[in-house]
């Protein structure tokens, strides 16, 4: 059984700053990558930034340079502070995880309810 909970998020000014963080309920399983997802109104669900155990991370275009996305192996947390938020930045942020299995065929992804971020200018 695998939990995610994220939190943050909210209202914020253009040019603002916020912090995202998900918490990761693991029973028996360990936890693989983990990354941050975003879906705005209307469009697919995109990457924003992930990051494995090791501390490599990668990040989109438009999150490149402004986002900074972390982890905490020992507490299976991953945050993503977010600065210079535009209102394209608007959208339900995700966080997903890498669940690992003793059989890597059955590895799978689990993922968070999603928080919203509003942009407003």
């Amino acid at each position: 059984q695998v939990r995610l909970v994220e939190s943050g998020g909210g209202s914020v000014q253009a040019g603002g700053s916020t912090t995202l963080s998900c918490v990761a309920s693991v029973l028996r399983y360990s936890i693989g990558t983990m990354g941050w997802y975003r879906q705005a109104p209307g469009k697919q669900r995109e990457p924003v930034a992930t990051i494995t155990r090791g501390g490599r991370s990668t990040y989109s275009d438009s999150a490149r340079g402004r986002f900074i996305i972390s982890r905490d192996n020992g507490k299976d947390t991953v945050s993503l502070q977010m600065r210079s938020l535009k209102s394209e930045d608007t959208a339900v942020y995700y966080c997903k995880a890498e669940v690992l299995r003793a059989n890597p065929n059955l590895n799978r992804d689990a993922w968070g309810q999603g928080t919203q971020v509003t942009v407003s200018t």
